[in-house]
């Protein structure tokens, strides 16, 4: 089925609102926006799927680029590594591998075509193989790229031992793929990345895991998205009317929170980490005060890892009007880090919207939902006080679609002493100042009956 394609779109009438929908299957509907790092610091996209379990992998990418290439940090946590050490090229994915797909026309069609490419890397780097669609299937076809891998653990591939997981890096010339440079900001390819995974000799026990899920990696309109350029958001004509801050207990607001991961002790609370770790839940109130946001580079350190989902009504906010800013802000209440590691370090944490709801008593890391798109970042030193993220984005796609804003955060830090503990929607700080807090400023439109825009909105950075 071919996807259907939509261009920027002025909707008028109540619900004013200036709307970008990108081209994108009808299923999946995942998207991640690259950056462009090229004179700026380190801050790839950030985006997972998976599980931690004795027979699947949970993998964290990090993607990103510069004027001359496209590159995926891809680190996978699994418990058992196997590779084969003289492989055929079609055999790679029979092993622990990674298999990168790129579709330069969008995630549309039945077919690989040509401009539809694939990559795929063993877990011994020595074995890489590379496609070219040729509108009916794939092709073997020699493709420059840079590549490298890494294990971690104390027990090494083809051992029959525990290890910890491995990595996989890509980067992809423009060139390679026929471009002379970058692609313009706001370009959509196709996208997919598969992780094959083999936990014993023999191939008995055989996984693959995907982003998108359910994908198929033959045809392209099941893919996600990848947008060049970080998403943004312009404001619509509009004459600002009112503010709306949004807090647990505030005007009889009810927040939902849930912490997802190793919390503010690497899970270390007797569970096994490879049975009960993805499984813990942390919705008690001897824990749900606080939550942490903690990523790091080195894969044998992934029991440390922690995501934050926080949920936000938006029913407070009059109906027909236009969303024209809005900002999350969480406080800092203490750092991860100290000792052997030294100061703990800025960590750059992500924002990325959520398309599925959860419940807190159940919630956990294998379990949460995969984020749809990122949204935006911050920087946040160790410092306690508050942060803001600018939600604009999100806030005007879940008021125009009727529901509540559902956000999940992590970050891209590489450092072991990164984790960042914020205040939480439970804590019982005596007047509520400390927890989340979603500030939206919103007004009516300048096409609504009765409004004659004298001045137009504009954010603080253009005034």
């Amino acid at each position: 089925m071919l996807a259907l394609i939509v261009g920027p779109i002025w909707i008028a009438g109540s619900d004013f609102q200036q709307v970008h929908r990108a081209p994108k299957a009808l299923f999946p509907t995942r998207q991640v926006n690259v950056p462009n790092l090229a004179g700026v610091p380190f801050t790839p996209a950030v985006f997972w799927f998976g599980k931690v379990d004795p027979i699947n992998n949970y993998t964290d990418v990090r993607a990103d680029y510069y004027d001359a290439e496209l590159q995926f940090y891809v680190h996978i946590i699994d418990q058992r590594l196997w590779y084969e050490q003289t492989p055929m090229a079609a055999d790679l994915s029979n092993w622990d591998a990674v298999s990168i797909y790129l579709n330069l026309h969008g995630n549309f069609g039945v077919a690989p075509e040509s401009g539809s490419y694939r990559f795929e890397i063993e877990l011994d780097n020595n074995f890489r193989a590379s496609y070219r669609g040729n509108g009916t299937s794939w092709v073997a076809t020699s493709i420059p790229i840079t590549s490298s891998t890494a294990w971690r653990g104390n027990a090494g591939p083809n051992s029959g031992q525990d290890s910890e997981g491995w990595s996989a890096d890509f980067r992809i010339p423009f060139s390679s793929l026929g471009m002379v440079s970058a692609p313009a900001e706001g370009t959509n390819w196709g996208l997919a990345i598969v992780v094959h995974d083999r936990d014993d000799a023999a191939g008995v026990i055989h996984q693959d895991t995907s982003w998108p899920e359910m994908i198929n990696p033959n045809v392209p309109s099941t893919w996600g998205l990848l947008s060049f350029g970080l998403p943004s958001f312009n404001t619509p004509p509009s004459m600002a009317s009112g503010v709306v801050t949004i807090r647990q207990g505030l005007n009889g607001a009810t927040i939902t929170d849930g912490a997802v991961g190793g919390y503010t002790t690497c899970g270390n609370n007797g569970a096994n980490k490879w049975t009960d770790w993805g499984n813990l839940n942390y919705s008690a109130p001897s824990v749900n005060y606080q939550f942490n946001i903690q990523n790091e580079w080195d894969i044998s350190d992934w029991p440390c890892f922690s995501k934050y989902y926080t949920t936000f009504p938006l029913t407070s906010l009059p109906p027909g009007q236009s969303i024209l800013s809005a900002s999350l802000t969480m406080n800092l209440r203490g750092t991860a880090g100290g000792g052997q590691y030294g100061a703990p370090p800025n960590s750059y944490i992500e924002v990325l919207t959520v398309g599925q709801d959860w419940q807190p008593a159940t919630l956990t890391w294998n379990n949460a939902p995969l984020a749809v798109e990122n949204i935006s970042g911050t920087w946040v030193p160790p410092v306690i006080g508050p942060y803001n993220w600018d939600v604009s984005r999100a806030v005007a796609q879940a008021y125009s679609a009727g529901g509540p804003l559902r956000l999940v955060l992590y970050s891209i830090d590489g450092d072991y002493n990164t984790g960042k503990y914020f205040y939480s929607s439970e804590t019982t700080d005596w007047d509520g100042t400390v927890r989340p807090t979603l500030t939206v400023v919103y007004g009516q439109p300048c096409s609504a009956p009765r409004i004659t825009c004298r001045f137009v909105y504009l954010p603080t950075a253009l005034r």
